[in-house]
């Protein structure tokens, strides 16, 4: 894996803040060239560090994580690539402890959440699921 400095991680912390952040903007803050920032997050994005841009938006929707426990006889990588294919599941962790499998799933309210997660009960090798709705995100 690619070693990273400070004035990488500064790039990844403003990238975070704000993706759409130009390679200007973020040269002035870190007192470098453009093209030298410009090369840094090639590397980054080369090295796989920096996977992807995203984009956030404020639609209401209601969200709420999953957890997940499956059974041994089926992989966890399997299962958690059949529930990220599920249409409304935002992102998918593979984790230690009392659960195997977190899961982060949004929809415009309870009705299609529910479906959601009757969905991922239905699948293959899941044994239990624990749902926290989220009530407020910081």
């Amino acid at each position: 894996m690619m070693s990273i400095d400070s004035r990488d991680r500064r790039i990844i912390e403003i990238l975070k803040k704000d993706s759409r952040t130009s390679f200007v903007d973020i040269a002035k803050q870190l007192n470098l060239s453009e093209g030298a920032v410009r090369k840094r997050v090639k590397k980054l994005i080369d090295s796989g560090i920096i996977r992807r841009f995203t984009v956030e938006i404020s639609e209401p929707s209601v969200k709420a994580l999953v957890l997940i426990s499956s059974t041994p006889a089926i992989p966890n990588p399997k299962i958690a690539q059949e529930i990220r294919n599920i249409k409304g599941v935002e992102w998918v962790y593979e984790v230690t402890g009392q659960f195997d499998i977190a899961v982060l799933a949004s929809g415009p309210d309870i009705t299609y959440l529910n479906k959601i997660i009757d969905e991922i009960r239905s699948l293959n090798g899941i044994t239990h699921t624990n749902t926290l709705i989220v009530l407020r995100q910081h």
